[in-house]
């Protein structure tokens, strides 16, 4: 009966000890055992998990069970540990090697009987002390009673807040509820913002405004929504404002007995039927509470012009209540403002700060830290008036300790965890995650979601692969005001974001309490004194003593500048403790990885994510071990010696990336391999220093696995099986001249490939012929990269020639030679950027075929892309291209638009161009916001810049150096740039910005337009 049961189970747990139950029998009782166990630590690991998302521990209100929440949590690592522990040496294993891991299974029983132990103890304390109870908590009405105040507080400040940057937000915002129309359907316009913007004040000022025009209203309603949403209170309120306490009072009175809440929704949508009214619901927070009030609290047809305002962080639930048009995106005060509002709360003057500069740089600090949030600017302001300003340094350096324990700074620290609570418990870790990550730090959306998925936040949901729900996640944060956007693609998504820095100074905070995060700074306390589950390194050099590695999942390192870069990380990940770490990042371009340190990081077994990218190293090969790294999703070893890789990757089936970017070694000549083997050789001997000897061992490790071939800059060989990694999403670059033919066709396997770079400089034509032939396969790939040789006869006919490109390609870069564009370019009709390089493209239909590519827009042109002398972009042509670059193109002379062209054109840059006749037509381009002049000069500069000061968008011209640097007067060029030409070790190009603006420019534009 055992034996049945135990083949039928349906986990990989159940299946693996069946198989060695089966075969030993003396291993039967300790295989069921173990399973047993496993399964009820599981469960109580899930029950652990939900216990600490629950309002009472979330909250701390009680020290007694902030504390015992704390074990609680430990526990819950150790037992996560023990299960990744279990599936690395069981679940994962063959029979043969289930017997020879007897060790470690008895070592992993014993590791769960005491961890049952464990679990009985805390629940004994818990019942000790009485921490829990069972009957329903009165935490969150505590919560919301605690924001009633702080919002009753800020009211105070409505006033003061108005005169430093909230007029015109309040006459945008009556403009939009355009209060003139009296009859037509109720209108609602939501007003969106992080927490602490001003939300409420904006809306309280309208909702109070003298004006006549918000006097037409004859009932109003102000209701502030709390994340209880009782809803019966809400419906008593709306009575109370809209009729008079009077009529409520004998409403209840009638109602006595009957279901309440029913019959004053009835009562409401009667009354309101047929009157114009005007209502303001502060701080809505989830879509089914709208829901309700819009479907029942509110009648569903009023044509009198009511007007409904809803204030909200979240921009997705703005979106559910109302159109795009009618949401007000509340921002940050401007510098000015923030300043002045920061001044006027403590008493300070411009006269002082004109005198104390030490003053003025300190005041401006405060407002960046304050992300010039009017809440926090208030708040923190306040503290500083009750201090000496020979003491504001110093609160300044403190603000983070001082955010965790200064009562004065509540309200702050209450609107951040006010949304942190309410995030959806799989979000809460990813925002914490974030506090990894410096100041300031720009964050890449694929970098952020690669790490969320290897540390197992993300779960994969029916219909969409894993990385579209990390996406999804990362969207959500945005969306809800928690993280900033500060780079958008082409298409509007958004590619990087920022942490506010009040808001990341809270997270942070957070992160230590649920022991989750511990930075390492190179000016703080480096020793934490408790098990976290993340380390990140901060500008500060690894260090081991003091620390408790065996809990450690992810281990971070950012330097700047040259602080790492004598930093050899070799023996700081030597330890064996750490043999828990799924993630290793290091993230700046300073640090030295020697190939010791990478024979050591292929050790750690359930590593995920191993980003040894930095310029500093040293690798010049992968360890045979690496196949050992089942679990391993991300590989990126960009910029090292590496040149091949092993075989055993092919084993790794969960890699989901694998990018391998060439560095260009110091010594390496192909054109001279004698020679070059010789200085390699000897180098070692001259230089004492062990950096540049493992450099020079790089150099020949590289000369020697390539033949000495530039081809090796092309990027690795990939090994025969390579087709056995069916999740690989990405992979770049591929060395197709070394990569045998075979490896080359299993490229075509790779069916969820979205993102390939390859090398074919010396390839065959038959492995080219193969690699197309592979790349028409790749059904799901959404950019290519190919970099050909510059022979015609090996350039990239071989693949424009093919029947069809990837259905679905959005991304193309090419470089080598193509001569004359085919139908093949016809084809891509989803391309949203292209870039050609060394293209040598004739003139004739070019021009006309991109110009036909419906969703272009973005267009590169690099050297030698065309041969032609002029670009013409032609009426009707390149419907939605955004972004033009043009670099280094000799023999081009002039760029003209056309009427009709280029309707959507934002932005062009040309840089490293001698254009003889000038850039003609840029009136035409009606969008047109920036054209940028980098190391090019122009004929006819004047009649540009006569364009740009009469264009209707304002435009900006922004030159890299003085007028006469970019200016031709004639053919032969002005007298300054041939002066320059001439004599170029006596002058270098200031390569200061420098803008040419119109009058009628203002400065935000040119903000605008630079970013």
């Amino acid at each position: 009966m055992a034996e049945t049961a135990l083949i039928m189970a349906k986990s990989v747990l159940g299946s693996a000890v069946s198989k060695a139950a089966s075969a030993a029998g003396t291993e039967i009782s300790l295989l069921m055992g173990v399973q047993k166990e496993m399964w009820f630590i599981k469960d109580e690991l899930k029950t652990i998990q939900a216990f600490l998302q629950a309002p009472q521990v979330t909250e701390k209100k009680d020290k007694l069970v902030k504390v015992w929440a704390e074990q609680v949590r430990d526990l819950s690592y150790d037992i996560e540990d023990c299960i990744d522990e279990f599936m690395l040496h069981v679940g994962r294993h063959s029979f043969s090697n289930l017997l020879m891991k007897l060790r470690d299974r008895h070592r992993i029983a014993v590791r769960i009987r005491n961890l049952k132990s464990r679990i009985e103890e805390v629940s004994n304390r818990n019942e000790r002390y009485k921490l829990i109870k069972t009957e329903s908590s009165n935490i969150t009405d505590e919560m919301d009673s605690n924001m009633e105040d702080i919002r009753n507080n800020s009211a105070s400040n409505i006033d003061e807040a108005e005169l430093v940057g909230f007029d015109a937000p309040k006459r945008e915002l009556i403009a939009m509820i355009d209060v003139t129309i009296m009859d037509g359907p109720a209108k609602v316009i939501c007003v969106v913002g992080m927490g602490g913007l001003g939300k409420t004040t904006l809306a309280r000022k309208t909702y109070e405004s003298k004006e006549d025009t918000l006097k037409s209203f004859p009932f109003r309603a102000w209701i502030t929504l709390s994340q209880s949403f009782s809803k019966r209170a809400m419906l008593q309120d709306m009575i109370s404002q809209f009729f008079g306490p009077d009529a409520l009072k004998k409403l209840l009175e009638q109602l006595v007995g009957k279901v309440l809440e029913d019959r004053l929704a009835s009562y409401l949508r009667t009354q309101l039927q047929d009157k114009r009214y005007f209502i303001v619901y502060d701080d809505l927070w989830e879509i089914n509470h709208w829901n309700w009030i819009s479907g029942i609290a509110l009648p569903r047809s009023n044509n009198k012009g009511s007007r409904i305002i809803v204030t909200t962080r979240d921009a997705a639930l703005a979106r559910h209540c109302t159109s795009e048009l009618l949401i007000y995106d509340l921002k940050p005060l401007e510098i000015d403002d923030a300043m002045k509002l920061l001044q006027r709360k403590t008493n300070i003057t411009h006269e002082e700060m004109d005198k104390d500069k030490n003053l003025s740089t300190i005041v401006t600090k405060v407002v960046k830290k304050c992300g010039y949030l009017p809440l926090a600017i208030l708040t923190i302001g306040g503290v500083l008036a009750t201090k000496k300003k020979a003491e504001w340094e110093n609160f300044y350096q403190k603000l983070p300790s001082e955010l965790e324990s200064n009562p004065s700074l509540e309200a702050i620290r209450r609107v951040v965890t006010l949304s942190y609570n309410h995030l959806p418990s799989c979000l809460k870790p990813c925002l914490l995650y974030l506090s990894i990550f410096p100041e300031d730090y720009e964050i890449k959306r694929s970098h952020l979601v690669g790490r969320w998925i290897a540390e197992g936040f993300v779960r994969a949901k029916v219909g969409t692969t894993i990385d579209e729900v990390g996406k999804e996640y990362f969207d959500e944060l945005i969306s809800r005001s928690m993280i900033q956007s500060s780079r958008l693609g082409m298409e509007g998504s958004v590619k990087t974001c920022r942490v506010h820095d009040i808001m990341r100074d809270i997270i942070v905070s957070i992160s230590r309490e649920e022991n989750f995060v511990h930075l390492i700074q190179s000016n703080g306390n480096n020793v934490p004194d408790e098990n976290f589950r993340h380390v990140a390194y901060h500008d500060s050099k690894c260090q081991k003593e003091g620390m408790d590695w065996r809990h450690i999942r992810s281990l971070t390192l950012f330097t700047k500048g040259s602080c790492g870069m004598d930093l050899d990380l070799t023996h700081s990940i030597s330890t064996p403790r750490l043999r828990m770490l799924r993630v290793l990042d290091l993230v700046g371009e300073n640090f030295r990885i020697t190939q010791g340190g990478i024979n050591i990081i292929v050790l750690l077994c359930h590593l995920k994510y191993l980003d040894v990218r930095t310029y500093w190293s040293t690798i010049y090969s992968l360890p045979s071990d690496i196949g050992k790294l089942h679990g391993l999703q991300i590989l990126n070893i960009g910029y090292t010696y590496i040149t091949t890789l092993p075989t055993q990757i092919t084993k790794l089936e969960d890699l989901r990336a694998i990018r391998c970017d060439r560095n260009f070694p110091n010594y390496l000549d192909p054109d001279e391999p004698v020679h070059c083997l010789f200085a390699t050789l000897r180098l070692p001997i001259l230089l004492a220093d062990s950096k540049s000897r493992d450099r020079a061992i790089g150099d020949l490790h590289m000369g020697c696995s390539s033949g000495w071939s530039r081809t090796s800059r092309n990027g690795v060989r990939v090994p025969r099986g390579i087709g056995n990694l069916k999740e690989l999403q990405i992979l770049e670059r591929v060395d197709i001249r070394r990569t045998s033919s075979n490896a080359v066709k299993e490229l075509g396997e790779l069916t969820r490939l979205r993102k390939l770079a390859t090398g074919t400089t010396g390839a065959s034509k038959k492995k080219c012929k193969i690699l197309c032939e592979s790349i028409e396969k790749l059904s799901s790939l959404r950019s290519l990269t190919v970099w050909a040789g510059e022979n015609q006869d090996r350039g990239l006919g071989w693949l424009i020639s093919s029947s069809s490109p990837p259905p679905h390609l959005r991304s193309l870069m090419l470089s080598g030679y193509i001569g004359e564009m085919t139908d093949w370019f016809r084809n891509l009709t989803h391309l949203v950027k292209l870039s050609l390089w060394d293209s040598q493209l004739k003139e004739d239909k070019t021009m006309e075929i991109l110009g036909e590519l419906p969703k272009l827009m973005l267009l590169r042109i690099y050297f030698r892309a065309s041969l032609g002398e002029k670009l013409v972009f032609g009426t009707g042509a390149f419907l939605n291209l955004r972004t033009l670059e043009i670099w280094n193109m000799d023999g081009l002379k002039e760029i003209r638009f056309e009427e009709g062209t280029s309707r959507q054109m934002e932005r062009i840059e040309i840089n490293f161009c001698n254009l003889k006749s000038g850039i003609i037509g840029v009136k035409h381009l009606l969008c047109l916001k920036v054209i940028s002049l980098g190391d090019s000069t122009v004929a006819r500069l004047g009649m540009l810049e006569e364009e740009v000061n009469t264009h209707p968008n304002h435009p900006v011209l922004r030159l890299s150096d003085d007028r006469s640097y970019h200016d031709l007067e004639d053919v032969e060029g002005s007298p300054m740039r041939r002066w320059k030409q001439q004599n170029p070790f006596l002058t270098m190009p200031a390569r200061e910005i420098s803008q040419v603006i119109t009058p009628t420019t203002t400065n935000s534009e040119i903000q605008t337009a630079s970013s």
